[in-house]
């Protein structure tokens, strides 16, 4: 990988695989680059939340030029196949390139491309003295992955430049002016645990093997949910096998469409090998419905000790029902873009706190109106089931301005550089655009980067020759500016 083009894109690249960098674990990565800008000589600016903004003057006859912000995230998704041992906190990500020769990908984990490239990007302009460029900033934010928090915490007048130019997104060719905005919803279900039946016996039913992804850029390919399966099995199991729930566990992060989901089942010992049966049988169905989308579809029973205690019938019950009536996937798409999506919903994680079953989604939509009428919905589907419903980590969505001065710029450097006109377009993702936009009113902004496919996944990969492309292009337009 070092010796692959741009040497010191990649050379970076690698120091960031090297540090443990999931969202919320900020210190080491933060400090990283606050080092590396001093390093250079740089002046270098640290605020209270880990956030870094590196700042290198102009190329000589530019200085009178507005001034560029080239802006990404330090924090990557953690995400990794069942089988893989490793730990997000402490272990360097083990990237290599694939035997095509065309991707870097990683080892069972999540590459951290996203945005690790567009991080290694910045810091490779800053060290380049034979860069041709208006005065710049490299502003690297914290925890955008989790809620966008290093975008949130910037206060206005910070950022001394008025062009942004944000190096996190994933289809080389495309100049994005616009994202969707998102909020979180929580859904509690507390409950008092109730004892097993005298001789029932236990099962672990596991889904594994889904492909996930991004809960924006993949949420219209119609890939499997892995707690919306699971959950509609578990209402046949209880409806008609005498099944109770007494654990449950489904995916893990909210911009992350699940990918694995299991749980612990109790039932009449007599009834082992009917259930099993059912199991099979809907492992078929499963992989007989995702033909063509799913390729690795994993539908199993097991029997394990059994517990002492299960869900109380009636919270099991409104838990199975909000489950399955709860949105996932695409809600709308834009009228006047019918192949982009306006507004959709993740129900992203499930998980055992205690005696509480907690029950996570995101939702996201360039519409705040369609949003909101989302989140209601969402909220009416829990509440209803009795369950406690909280609201957090709203964000604003980017609105397109398709008069912006560097958009014009830009398509005509890509166009005269490659023979081809970009793509102009709107991405159904959260983008720290639309949180600086709201803070920097009259910031021009585009977002661009080289292919990344299957972000959030640990069939994450980047496609060499076009991170090359990528950064030439940027090197172009910093000289236009």
């Amino acid at each position: 990988m070092l010796n692959l083009e741009p040497k010191a894109l990649w050379k970076n690249f690698y120091s960031l695989t090297q540090i443990p960098r999931p969202s919320g674990k900020k210190e080491e990565i933060s400090k990283f680059l606050a080092d590396y800008g001093r390093s250079l000589g740089l002046e270098t600016v640290v605020d209270e939340i880990g956030n870094v903004i590196i700042r290198k003057p102009a190329s000589a006859g530019m200085e009178n030029h507005p001034g560029v912000i080239l802006q990404g995230h330090m924090d990557m998704v953690p995400q990794k196949n069942n089988d893989t041992q490793f730990d997000f906190e402490k272990d360097p990500i083990h990237a290599y390139i694939e035997d095509n020769k065309e991707w870097v990908t990683a080892d069972g984990t999540t590459l951290g491309a996203d945005n690790g490239i567009g991080v290694a990007t910045a810091m490779a302009i800053l060290a380049d003295k034979n860069v041709v460029h208006p005065p710049l900033e490299a502003f690297f934010t914290v925890d955008e992955e989790t809620g966008m928090y290093g975008a949130h915490a910037l206060q206005g007048g910070v950022l001394q430049g008025k062009i942004l130019l944000n190096l996190d997104s994933e289809t080389e060719g495309e100049l994005y002016i616009g994202c969707a905005g998102g909020v979180d919803t929580t859904a509690r279900f507390d409950f008092t645990p109730v004892e097993v039946e005298e001789g029932d016996i236990a099962l672990k039913i596991s889904l594994k093997g889904l492909k996930g992804g991004h809960s924006g850029c993949d949420i219209h390919l119609q890939r499997a949910n892995a707690n919306k399966l699971l959950f509609r099995f578990l209402k046949v199991a209880v409806a008609d096998y005498e099944a109770r729930l007494a654990e449950v566990e489904g995916g893990s992060l909210r911009n992350a469409i699940p990918r694995e989901a299991s749980a612990v089942i109790t039932i009449p010992a007599d009834g082992k090998e009917e259930m099993l049966q059912l199991v099979d049988e809907w492992e078929d169905l499963f992989i007989k419905e995702y033909d063509g989308i799913e390729d690795d579809i994993h539908f199993t029973a097991e029997e394990v000790a059994c517990p002492k205690t299960e869900l109380p019938e009636d919270v099991q019950d409104f838990l199975i029902h909000a489950i399955t009536i709860c949105p996932h996937g695409v809600y709308r798409m834009i009228p006047e873009m019918p192949d982009v999506v306006e507004t959709s919903n993740n129900l992203s994680a499930i998980k055992m706190e205690g005696n509480s079953v907690v029950v996570l989604c995101l939702t996201r939509s360039s519409v705040e109106s369609r949003k909101e009428e989302l989140k209601q919905m969402i909220q009416s589907t829990f509440a209803v089931a009795g369950a406690e419903v909280e609201f957090s980590g709203a964000y604003p969505g980017w609105k397109p301005n398709l008069n912006s001065r560097i958009l014009g710029v830009m398509k005509d450097i890509y166009t005269k550089k490659f023979g081809n006109a970009p793509r102009i377009v709107t991405i159904h993702a959260g983008l720290e655009c639309g949180i600086i936009g709201r803070n920097y009113p009259g910031m021009d902004m585009i977002s661009f980067g080289p292919t990344i496919e299957h972000p959030h996944s640990p069939d994450e990969r980047v496609n060499i020759a076009t991170v090359q492309k990528y950064y030439d292009f940027l090197l172009e337009t910093l000289k236009a500016l």
